[in-house]
């Protein structure tokens, strides 16, 4: 099992342009200051739990940071803590959003085939076109598809309505953005369909005919189990996981995404 430490918390030094920037850094860098403070705070006392032993404390601390600022090294360490505590779903739901935001991560990919292969868990059965939107973090294939399209509409107006002489370099990125565009879609699709997938949390989960504490039981599925969210009500969720699907208590069934 892998362990990797981060500092979650950053700062990018910036120039001001003019007395409207000034103003804008003055209004919104004590509230930004405010909310990563904390964060850090939490996520070092998480990393001094975590080495001298104390699990449980650690998990409950990494999961507080990483709920005040979501990021793939807090919940990689979360994942590691659930683990360590012998919570198998939570932690495989932590390094799953880990790898949402950072799927380039080798240690939290090595721990999510270690941690299936111990309790005895398939990989998820993924389409061609989520497979490739799982290659970058999922809010980068929205900024790509967007730079891209808009990339291709200037280079073919922008031209007219200034009156610049058309060169075919022009013609060139139009026709590349396009394509960039137009290759992102399925990869937009992916990210729409793996925003419905998540961890189921508890052992031995309930799955049920209908959506009441009442309904007859169809099966009991381990904790770590991945499943694609169909439909919600009330208090439960319809789940679909290979041939098998019923309703569980939406608490016991966690999405990896942040939606």
């Amino acid at each position: 099992m892998r362990t990797r430490f981060h500092n979650p918390t950053s700062l990018r030094g910036a120039k001001s342009v003019g007395r409207l920037c000034l103003l804008l850094l003055i209004c919104f860098a004590p509230g930004h200051l405010a909310s990563s403070a904390p964060a850090g705070n939490l996520f070092e006392q998480a990393s001094q739990a975590y080495v001298a032993g104390g699990f449980e404390q650690a998990a409950v601390l990494f999961g507080e940071s990483a709920a005040t600022a979501p990021a793939a090294g807090t919940l990689h360490n979360l994942g590691n803590a659930e683990w360590q505590c012998g919570r198998v779903g939570p932690a495989l739901l932590a390094w799953e959003r880990a790898q949402w935001l950072d799927p380039s991560s080798p240690s939290t990919r090595i721990n999510l085939r270690f941690a299936r292969k111990i309790a005895q868990l398939d990989a998820p059965d993924l389409a061609w076109y989520e497979v490739c939107s799982s290659w970058l973090p999922a809010n980068a294939w929205s900024w790509i598809a967007c730079l891209s399209f808009w990339l291709a509409v200037a280079m073919m107006t922008l031209p007219g309505i200034l009156r610049w002489r058309r060169a075919d370099w022009h013609q060139g990125l139009a026709a590349a953005g396009f394509a960039i565009f137009l290759l992102s879609l399925p990869a937009l699709v992916g990210v729409y369909t793996r925003s419905n997938l998540g961890i189921l949390l508890p052992k031995q989960t309930s799955l049920r005919l209908t959506p009441t504490s009442e309904a007859q039981i169809l099966s009991r599925l381990p904790a770590g189990k991945m499943a694609r969210l169909e439909q919600e009500r009330g208090h439960f969720v319809f789940i679909r996981t290979g041939d098998t699907a019923g309703w569980v208590e939406r608490a016991q069934f966690g999405l990896i995404s942040s939606k």
